[in-house]
C-alpha cells in the first residue's frame, strides 16, 4: 500500500443498504422507468429505504449518530433535507442532521466525508439517504433526458469496521471542471432566479436542461487522465478490483466503460432496467449488486460517478 494510500485508509463498512422505487412504471422504446404516482413523495422513498436498512442491520434510528442526505435537489428551499427525514423518522431525538451535496456524486461524496468522522471516533454509525424527484423538473420537449431518469431512493448505514474485518475505504477522490457548469442544470427556482420569477417567458429555465454530447465530450477528456492519476497514487490495477459501480448516466455507458479501460462483464450497468437514479443511482447499484451476491465481504469495488459540475468521484472500496 502506497504512503497516500495509507493516509486516506478509513476502517469502516456498508453494515447495511436498503432501497424504494417509485411507484409507477414506464417504458421508454423497451427500456423500464420508474416515476412517483399516487401521492408519493421522495421523503416517502427515503423513510422507506431508511427503515429497509435499519431493519437489514437489526438496529433503530436510536442507534444512529447522524443522518445525512446525499440528494441533488432540495425537498424545500428551507429547511435542509437531512431536518425533514430526521422529522420522519427521528422526531423527538436529538440526532443531527445534514446535507451533503454533489449532485450525482452526493453518495461518494457523503460516504467519503462521513468515513473520516467515523474513523476518527466522531460517530459509530451513520445513515446515509439518497433520491430525488427527477421527473418533477423533466422537460418533455428533451427527449434524451425525458425518457432517460427514474425516481427513487435509497439508504446507507456506514459503520465503524471491527478488528479482523476487512471492510474499510482504501482510497478517493474528486475533481471538478467547472468547463461543464452550465452543461447539465436547472437554472430556475433558487437563488439566482427564484420560484416567483416564472413566467410564461423562462419557464425553459426551470425545466432540466442537459445537453448530453457536450457532457460526453467532457468525459471522454477528462476521466482517462483522472482515473490513471488515481490508480498510479493507490499501486491497485484494474486486474484487482471484483466490479465497478459507476454511476448509470445514460446509455452512453457501454461506450464511455470499455474507453476507460473496463469491458462489459466489469461494471454494473442498469440503464435500460432503471435509468438514471440521480443521486441514488450508484448507491441504488451497489444496493442490487450486494443483494445478488455479485460483491462478497473482502471484495475489492470501484465507485465511480459524474455529476453536474462537472465533477467526477472515485472511491476504491473494500466491501
Amino acid at each position: 500500500m502506497k504512503s497516500s494510500q495509507k493516509a486516506q485508509f478509513r476502517k469502516v463498512k456498508i453494515l447495511s443498504m436498503g432501497k424504494a422505487l417509485a411507484s409507477q412504471k414506464l417504458s421508454f422504446g423497451g427500456q423500464a422507468r420508474y416515476r412517483l404516482g399516487n401521492g408519493q413523495t421522495i421523503l416517502d422513498l427515503a423513510q422507506q429505504a431508511g427503515e429497509q436498512a435499519l431493519r437489514a442491520a437489526r438496529l433503530t434510528i436510536r442507534d444512529i449518530d447522524c443522518i445525512v442526505c446525499a440528494m441533488a435537489t432540495p425537498l424545500q428551499a428551507i429547511p435542509c433535507n437531512g431536518a425533514l427525514v430526521h422529522e420522519r423518522m427521528a422526531k423527538g431525538l436529538g440526532i443531527p442532521s445534514m446535507d451533503i451535496n454533489t449532485t450525482c456524486t452526493s453518495f461518494i461524496s457523503a460516504l467519503d466525508v462521513l468515513s473520516y468522522m467515523i474513523a476518527s471516533g466522531r460517530y459509530n454509525r451513520v445513515l446515509i439517504l439518497s433520491g430525488d424527484t427527477a421527473s418533477a423538473a423533466l422537460n418533455p420537449n428533451q427527449k434524451e433526458s425525458y425518457e432517460l431518469f427514474s425516481d427513487g431512493a435509497t439508504a446507507c448505514i456506514l459503520a465503524r469496521a471491527e478488528e479482523g474485518e476487512d471492510s474499510a475505504i482504501l482510497y478517493s477522490s474528486q475533481k471538478t471542471w467547472s468547463e461543464g457548469a452550465h452543461d447539465t442544470e436547472i437554472r430556475g427556482g433558487c437563488g439566482l432566479k427564484p420560484a416567483f420569477c416564472l413566467n410564461e417567458g423562462n419557464q425553459e429555465d426551470y425545466y432540466f436542461d442537459m445537453k448530453g454530447p457536450r457532457i460526453l465530450k467532457l468525459c471522454a477528456k477528462k476521466l482517462p487522465s483522472f482515473l490513471e492519476q488515481s490508480f498510479k497514487e493507490t499501486g491497485i490495477s484494474r486486474r484487482d478490483i471484483r466490479l465497478v459501480i459507476p454511476h448509470q448516466a445514460s446509455k452512453a455507458l457501454g461506450v464511455i466503460m470499455p474507453r476507460l479501460g473496463f469491458p462489459a462483464g466489469t461494471y454494473i450497468d442498469l440503464v435500460s432496467e432503471y435509468g438514471n437514479l440521480v443521486s441514488a443511482s450508484v448507491p441504488f447499484a451497489l444496493c442490487k449488486t450486494i443483494e445478488e451476491g455479485k460483491i462478497q465481504r473482502g471484495d475489492l469495488a470501484l465507485l465511480l460517478g459524474t455529476a453536474a459540475g462537472l465533477t467526477a468521484n472515485l472511491m476504491l472500496l473494500r466491501y
